[in-house]
């Protein structure tokens, strides 16, 4: 997984609308990159309704949101209308993404092994940086954890 101080490496992925967005394009801004396993599942859930509910918070810290996660536009934008998501989805469908983020790892449940997203938030400065790294982030605490992290971020 990418570490605090590291350059964010820049990417492209389409939003629950099928527009492209690129990091590289947010420069300037401080970007919440949150990726988490699946759209519309219980942690996943939780975890989306609570940036939309503090995204008020979000936006008077300059910050922009990007979730991300493996899923195709038509899952993310599903997602994002039935739960009135006023803040970007990106689509990794290919998860090349998050493995350049270090969040496609090898999962157990059951005694099965699979592949999926590890959950984790990286908060990136203006100027590309990764400033913070949330490995494991829980879906409850997440917007407190993170709003404090932006609140100490130099501007």
């Amino acid at each position: 997984m990418l570490e605090a101080g590291e350059a964010a490496p820049d990417f492209t992925l389409p939003d629950q609308d099928g527009e492209e967005v690129s990091l590289a394009g947010l420069r300037g801004e401080a970007v919440v990159l949150y990726f988490y396993p699946r759209a519309d599942t219980p942690g996943c859930t939780v975890q989306a309704c609570g940036v939309r509910d503090r995204g008020a918070d979000y936006k008077g810290l300059g910050a922009r949101v990007l979730g991300v996660s493996p899923d195709p536009v038509e899952a993310v934008k599903k997602f994002a209308d039935k739960f009135d998501l006023d803040f970007t989805l990106l689509a990794d469908a290919d998860h090349a993404v998050a493995e350049t983020y270090g969040t496609w790892v090898e999962k157990s449940m059951y005694g099965k092994k699979y592949w999926g997203v590890q959950r984790a938030t990286f908060l990136i400065d203006p100027d590309g940086k990764i400033a913070k790294v949330f490995p494991k982030v829980s879906p409850k605490t997440h917007d407190d954890v993170v709003l404090k992290a932006l609140q100490d971020l130099p501007r």
